[in-house]
């Protein structure tokens, strides 16, 4: 009887342990339309103090950012509207265009590639 009862607590315990370990953390990879360090340095800050964002890094060489996040506290599609509001485009989301224009004029997307010009 002891062993039945150890066996099903355990079962439970060992299933209930898997589903709350893929509840904790999520990443998502979101292409922008970032140019440089500035870009860099504002889509991660931005995205860094929103709710359940646990850390953002935007590679600049292939412009993806990579962000780990808390689903239950945010999503995807929270994500990419930060980063469409911040005036970048984030996949096949457009920036918005007054968070765009109020970028310095090096880092909107009709400016030149620049790698870590200081602005």
């Amino acid at each position: 009887m002891k062993a039945t009862i150890f066996s099903i607590l355990f079962a439970f315990a060992t299933t209930f342990g898997f589903a709350q370990s893929d509840d904790k953390e999520k990443v998502v990879k979101v292409k922008t339309s970032a140019i440089c360090e500035m870009c860099k340095e504002r889509l991660e800050r931005n995205l860094g103090l929103s709710k359940g964002v646990k850390g953002a890094d935007l590679n600049l060489d292939n412009k993806v950012m990579t962000v780990k996040y808390n689903p239950k506290k945010t999503d995807e599609a929270s994500i990419k509207s930060i980063i469409v509001n911040t005036g970048y485009d984030a996949d096949g989301m457009v920036a918005d265009q007054k968070a765009h224009d109020k970028l310095p004029k090096c880092c909107r997307k009709t400016a030149a590639p620049h790698s870590d010009m200081k602005h």
